[in-house]
């Protein structure tokens, strides 16, 4: 396994509880969403100096509604220079018809 990969599968168990590693790992863009949400911060700064800050711009970009809780939302986009002070992009949400 890559650096990268083993971070991932074992930061998976802890932050997508609710399926296994290898689950979890068909979809890497939303384990790190939810690393981004609700990680501590040893774990957000090893998956970030392992993944790098243009694959944490990605998983913003391509956010779902839900993903992301206000406080993390605004963070990451200053932290990752998205935004400006008080011009933070709205939060994903749903459509209904």
């Amino acid at each position: 396994m890559t650096e990268t990969i083993h971070l991932m599968h074992r930061l998976a168990s802890r932050y997508v509880w609710w399926k296994t590693p290898d689950e979890a790992m068909q979809f890497p863009r939303r384990v790190m969403a939810q690393l981004m949400n609700m990680g501590d911060f040893d774990d957000m700064r090893e998956l970030a100096e392992t993944v790098g800050k243009d694959a944490l711009r990605d998983v913003l970009r391509q956010a779902e509604a839900g993903e992301f809780n206000e406080r993390s939302w605004h963070y990451w986009h200053y932290r990752l220079g998205l935004a400006e002070l008080d011009k933070v992009p709205p939060l994903p949400h749903r459509e209904l018809p």
